[in-house]
């Protein structure tokens, strides 16, 4: 039963993954023609008028008291904080460098969920993150002249927000237990929505949707939708099935999708140095969510 629901985890988290992904070639899409804070509220406040209608209709439980407080934090911290800073680097970087750097996620979350004693590392788990994330560092080392000027910018930028992505994922077990995903992942969001759009309004952001056209648009509804709403929903319900170790080694997935949508949409190469760093990643996350088999026995 354990090995079950490892699995029916590590596969949302693929899912999520791969939406995921396609949403970095959506974002870098978009991002051009309007602000970092306005499309982080578009985005997330189109998540959450798309999953409150749904909570409401099952009737789940929303976090309470002390819980609720936590999920204030965890929500500016990742649908706010972590948001803002992806948009940005994507404004520096393509969707497919981008996407790499954000596959330091699965070595992050080993590194602060053992700081914390979430999760205890495995000779197994700490093999495949550090091969997923020897890839990252083959391709984006082997690919700088395929990256745009001061692509480095970009990097760091994103590398700041995934370290917020990977508290979020440690943090964030206890009260998706105590609630359900789905109430979690839309209290988050709201929150987070919220903090944006009152950002973005001071600011003026919202003026420059004026100028949107139907592709614009269409990012926006897949980025609030799949990239918001879908993706994130079943991230969380990965994470209370799965380790976070487990389930951040699988966003290693993102480049893939990424570089798909950014070579169709966007036209963005694919070079030798993002096969090179997919065939590592993809190996990395076989070792890393693959339960050993005096585990699978005793399962």
């Amino acid at each position: 039963m354990h090995e079950r629901t490892e699995a029916a985890g590590v596969l949302a988290a693929l899912s999520s993954s791969a939406l995921g992904g396609a949403a970095a070639g959506a974002t870098r899409f978009v991002v051009t023609d309007v602000d970092p804070l306005t499309l982080g509220a578009l985005r997330f406040g189109g998540g959450f008028c798309v999953l409150l209608p749904i909570v409401i209709a099952l009737r789940l439980p929303w976090p309470k008291g002390r819980d609720l407080l936590a999920v204030t934090l965890l929500g500016l911290l990742y649908f706010c904080a972590y948001q803002v800073l992806y948009n940005l680097a994507f404004i520096h970087t393509t969707a497919a460098h981008g996407s790499m750097v954000g596959s330091t996620l699965a070595f992050l979350t080993m590194v602060v969920a053992a700081l914390f004693g979430v999760e205890r590392l495995s000779a197994r788990k700490t093999v495949g993150v550090l091969i997923a994330t020897g890839g990252v560092a083959v391709a984006l080392a082997t690919g700088l002249t395929q990256a745009p000027p001061g692509s480095w910018r970009g990097d760091l930028i994103m590398l700041a927000g995934i370290f917020c992505w990977a508290c979020h994922s440690v943090w964030s077990r206890p009260f998706i237990a105590r609630s359900s995903p789905l109430t979690f992942v839309t209290a988050g969001m709201g929150i987070g929505a919220a903090c944006l759009t009152a950002l973005a309004l001071a600011r003026g952001g919202f003026g420059s949707i004026a100028g949107f056209g139907a592709a614009q648009w269409t990012a926006v509804a897949y980025l609030a939708v799949f990239g918001g709403a879908v993706a994130f929903y079943l991230w969380i319900f990965a994470l209370q099935h799965a380790s976070p170790t487990r389930v951040s080694s699988t966003i290693a997935v993102h480049p893939i999708s990424a570089s798909i949508f950014g070579a169709i949409v966007i036209g963005e190469p694919i070079g030798l140095n993002l096969a090179i760093g997919v065939i590592a990643v993809l190996a990395g996350i076989f070792i890393a969510t693959r339960m050993p088999a005096r585990q699978r026995g005793a399962a």
